[in-house]
């Protein structure tokens, strides 16, 4: 069986972020302090011999992938492979609005005015189904869709004919999709209704079939 150390990192902090914002699919630049935390990621993987990376094709992810691989002393790897197979979830009509507006938008017909309290009672696939729901396009992704073009996204990694067993891949991601990957693959083991922060290290190792957590929001 085939494995690959994944270093998972979610992006630096952006101008969406501080304005509680969704971003989704939608592009916010990073703030300062977004580009030094990128920086500093960058200088805690320094050391750290990567064989391939990959990012969403947002700005965000992409901007904190060259600033992380800047500070790489150990790769030759100066640019991510892009692909939108790594995007945040889709939030359809909601795209840009208010957080806490868009989820009570969502939630509220269900007595769920919150998306803790739609995690809490049930999970962040609900959460995503109920926001489809919600969108008067009805274009945002559920949870079905979110997983068949993400899983596209390992498939890629898993495929790449350059790597081997025991290799190192950098994987720029986004906030809602580790929340995703940590109620899939974390064995109910971690605190879903708190975002991970901006600039975090999870580790994950990508098998043949499967994803397993090594060590989350780090």
């Amino acid at each position: 069986m085939t494995k690959f150390n994944l270093y998972v990192v979610r992006h630096g902090q952006t101008y969406f972020n501080i304005y509680n914002k969704l971003q989704g699919w939608s592009n916010s630049p990073l703030t300062q302090k977004g580009i030094d935390g990128a920086v500093a990621t960058g200088k805690r993987l320094a050391d750290i011999h990567f064989d391939a990376a990959y990012c969403s094709d947002t700005t965000r992810a992409m901007d904190t992938a060259k600033l992380i691989l800047k500070e790489n002393q150990a790769s030759n790897i100066k640019e991510p492979q892009t692909t939108m197979f790594f995007r945040e979830e889709f939030y359809g009509y909601y795209e840009g609005n208010d957080m806490a507006q868009a989820w009570y938008l969502a939630g509220a017909p269900h007595g769920l005015p919150t998306f803790k309290d739609i995690v809490t009672k049930y999970s962040i696939g609900k959460a995503k189904d109920y926001l489809k729901e919600a969108d008067p396009f009805h274009q945002a992704e559920n949870n079905e869709e979110y997983w068949a073009r993400v899983d596209q996204g390992f498939d890629l990694i898993r495929h790449n004919a350059h790597l081997k067993d025991g290799d190192n891949v950098l994987l720029i991601s986004h906030g809602n999709t580790l929340l995703s990957l940590m109620e899939r693959y974390g064995g109910g083991k971690y605190d879903l209704t708190v975002r991970p922060a901006n600039g975090s290290l999870t580790n994950l190792t990508l098998t043949d079939d499967d994803v397993i957590v090594e060590s989350y929001n780090k």
